[in-house]
């Protein structure tokens, strides 16, 4: 089947500078319409939508649990986004915050939930003012309520956010039960990604097979995407899934300089090679390269950067983001990070790697959280593409390209780790 030319929706007449008011995004996106829940849920299962969040979860599936569950029900948009290379949710949320207010009502009537709750990371004033004004322009809002967070790497993890929404520390937990069965206040919770969301309200208005338009029949619909390092034109994309990792950096205005790697995923995500930019931009097609999309980030690495040098930068943010709520995050990754120091400023001991390894492979799975398994996720795929590089430095220790600023630890996730 021949598809139609990909044209933006998530994205579609924005302006710059400026959320969209409900005037101009009724004109753009036209009126929700009302749906019986069960048929919605049907609908989305249909569309296959799956969560734009990180861990690419069935959306239906969710709904399913929470509708399912007994007593007062919540949805709560996920906007904390703790990854700091992506962008994507706060563009979202700053220029079409109506699209996303829809998609946790519509939400809520599929799951009937009688609140939804939008989690902002409290550095997040740009996007917690659009919100205001939207909340202000609505007639059908009086259910939703924006709540501020902590502005940290993990506190996007739904159960994290859901501790955090309910007055404790924002840590994660991979104990039983899931929030979509005992969330906030202990009710049956939707938590979903604000990307998420915004795709489920264009789902209601156009249906299913409108989805499907779009990427591929596996992978269907579209994707926001955060697109930094060596391109002329940084910033958020929407895509559809399926695209090849080279056609997004054209898209971007081209490479700047040859690119020696790319980071796909985020910091818990995972390194190719500059070869592999034919790459497609879906799970199948990640998976081939031993990637995901995880939280739609995408770093183009230069050539006359030091990947040593970036990488042990952000071994050392992870080790420091850690929720320290067992042994593998407070010792293992402590330890990963000092023999990752010790092997870029070429005071490691041959054997360095293997030791790297087979710690990796004694923390994942192990942790309290699965901040152990993504950190571990990022540096295996370092050590497999940068095995040269780490050698090198190793054994003749720092090199001219050290010093350079970094490309993977922009201004906001040192101000995380502050």
């Amino acid at each position: 089947m021949t598809r139609p030319p990909f044209r933006p929706r998530l994205l579609a007449g924005l302006s710059p500078g400026r959320a969209l008011s409900r005037e101009e995004h009724l004109a753009v996106h036209g009126d929700a319409p009302s749906w019986p829940a069960a048929a919605l849920r049907d609908e989305i299962a249909r569309s296959g939508l799956r969560g734009r969040g990180g861990a690419g979860f069935p959306t239906a599936v969710k709904l399913e649990v929470v509708a399912a569950g007994r007593g007062p029900r919540a949805v709560v948009v996920n906007a904390a986004e703790g990854e700091p290379l992506s962008d994507k949710d706060r563009r979202l949320l700053e220029h079409a915050p109506h699209l996303v207010l829809d998609g946790g009502l519509i939400a809520a009537s599929a799951v009937g939930a009688g609140e939804v709750v939008v989690a902002l990371p409290d550095g997040a004033r740009a996007a917690r003012a659009a919100l205001g004004a939207a909340l202000a322009e609505r007639d059908d809002a009086e259910g939703v309520r924006l709540e501020t967070v902590p502005e940290a790497f993990l506190t996007g993890e739904e159960s994290a956010l859901i501790r955090a929404l309910d007055g404790g520390p924002a840590l994660p937990t991979v104990t039983p039960p899931r929030p979509a069965e005992r969330g906030l206040r202990r009710r049956p919770t939707l938590v979903q990604n604000a990307e998420t969301l915004a795709h489920l309200a264009l789902i209601a208005r156009h249906g299913a097979a409108w989805f499907r338009e779009s990427g591929t029949e596996a992978h269907p619909g579209s994707a926001l995407v955060t697109v930094s390092g060596c391109v002329r034109a940084p910033g958020v994309r929407e895509i559809a899934l399926g695209t090849r990792l080279d056609d997004v950096l054209a898209a971007a205005g081209g490479t700047t300089e040859p690119v020696q790697a790319m980071l796909v995923g985020g910091f818990h995500g995972s390194w190719v090679r500059g070869d592999a930019l034919r790459a497609h931009l879906d799970r199948d097609g990640l998976a081939r390269v031993h990637a995901t999309l995880g939280a739609g980030v995408l770093v183009a690495l230069p050539e006359s950067a030091c990947a040593v040098a970036e990488v042990r930068a952000v071994v050392s943010w992870l080790a420091a983001q850690g929720a320290g709520q067992c042994g593998p995050c407070v010792h293992g990754l402590a330890a990963m990070d000092g023999e990752v120091r010790a092997l870029a400023d070429g005071r490691a001991a041959a054997g360095s790697l293997e030791r790297l390894s087979r710690w990796g492979t004694q923390l994942v799975g192990r942790g309290a959280c699965h901040h152990p398994d993504g950190t571990v996720r990022f540096l295996r795929s370092a050590t497999t593409v940068f095995a040269d590089q780490l050698e090198l430095h190793r054994r003749f220790g720092r090199c001219e390209a050290c010093d350079a600023p970094s490309v993977l630890l922009p201004s906001r996730a040192r101000a995380l780790a502050a």
